[in-house]
């Protein structure tokens, strides 16, 4: 049986139980709205692990506009039901006051230079400033073996490998494919601010990397072309673009003549939505 947890002495107790009987914690951060793609990093971390623990905190230090973490939906006790069916052995809800004790200017940070600051840290700034800080918590917290993240933040996964690899943390950091609807809109928390008809050309994103990555495969070599291509793609489909950038898959660094292993990163804002998505692909 699922145990909810929101006092940090009561997870520490139970944690120490775990580690005690030798047993191996798995961690999946997320900040409650569950879709199937968040299940499918329950079911990983549950294949690999003897516990684990799902951790559901809706994180202001990472929003920059008031506005959107006012509101982002709160859907606990659906949540809390989807999750009695996975195998989770605790879902921790922690409480903002346990974690932040004082106002956000205040508080001490976690942040991974140059990451944070491109691509999607860009145009939200503070954005991973916030997740680096509330992991690197939920690290210290938990103390797992492994913690389970979505490839489709792939930015998010790469500053936390760089974060793990930084500070030492004894994590192993464990990436799971995106996961889609039928048309291949990568399944998101925020899609639920799409409209009817917003929902209906939201997978465009999904068709212009997919066009993208189908040209680099093929050969072209002209990737600040093909990026301005793709922008005008996404512009055409009714789409607001706030950027489509080609990166070096293993560190977001930009691609050297030499470098094979690509990552095609796009963010694009349609109504209230702001949607983000890539896909990795071999020249």
């Amino acid at each position: 049986m699922m145990e909810i947890v929101e006092d940090i002495a009561e997870l520490r107790r139970r944690r120490l139980q775990w580690r005690g009987a030798g047993e191996r914690i798995a961690l999946v951060p997320t900040m409650g709205n569950l879709h199937p793609g968040h299940l499918r990093l329950i079911r990983e971390a549950r294949s690999v692990a003897d516990r684990v623990v799902v951790s559901l905190f809706v994180n202001p230090m990472q929003f920059d506009r008031a506005e959107d973490l006012a509101a982002y939906p709160r859907t606990l006790d659906q949540d809390r039901r989807s999750l009695e069916g996975e195998g989770v052995d605790l879902l921790f809800c922690p409480r903002t006051p346990d974690l932040y004790a004082r106002d956000m200017g205040q508080m001490s940070y976690v942040e991974v230079p140059g990451l944070s600051a491109t691509l999607c840290g860009a145009g939200r700034p503070g954005h991973f400033r916030g997740v680096a800080t509330v992991v690197s918590k939920l690290f210290n917290l938990v103390q797992p073996e492994l913690a389970v993240f979505g490839e489709k933040d792939y930015q998010q996964l790469i500053l936390i490998r760089r974060l793990v690899e930084d500070l030492n943390f004894p994590v192993e950091v464990v990436g799971v494919p995106t996961v889609r609807e039928s048309d291949g809109l990568a399944m998101s928390s925020r899609n639920g601010y799409l409209s009817e008809e917003e929902r209906l050309r939201a997978p465009a994103l999904y068709r212009v990397l997919e066009a993208l990555a189908t040209r680099i495969a093929a050969g072209h070599q002209e990737l600040s072309g093909l990026e301005r291509s793709a922008m005008a793609g996404l512009r055409a489909a009714g789409l607001t673009p706030e950027y489509v950038s080609i990166r070096r898959a293993e560190d977001l660094d930009l691609p050297a003549p030499g470098d094979h292993r690509l990552v095609i990163l796009g963010a694009a804002w349609l109504g209230k939505a702001r949607l983000i998505d890539n896909l990795q692909v071999e020249r």
